[in-house]
């Protein structure tokens, strides 16, 4: 999404029980912010986890890259 001079990117995973990391982590893998780095605007990677079990969301990681 990119909004108010920000780009942001989101990965939603759903995990057994307890949060993994994993939502971030595929952020960064995969490169999905590769294709932003030239635009020079803020890009901030936002990985959620949601509990299968607990149908809540249970981890929620953010980084600004």
């Amino acid at each position: 999404m990119d909004f108010a001079g920000h780009i942001y990117l989101f990965e939603f995973k759903v995990v057994e029980q307890l949060p993994e990391g994993k939502a971030l982590e595929q952020i960064k893998q995969k490169g999905y912010a590769d294709k932003y780095r030239a635009t020079s605007k803020p890009i901030h990677l936002i990985g959620v986890e949601f509990s299968r079990e607990k149908r809540q969301i249970v981890a929620f990681d953010v980084e600004t890259a």
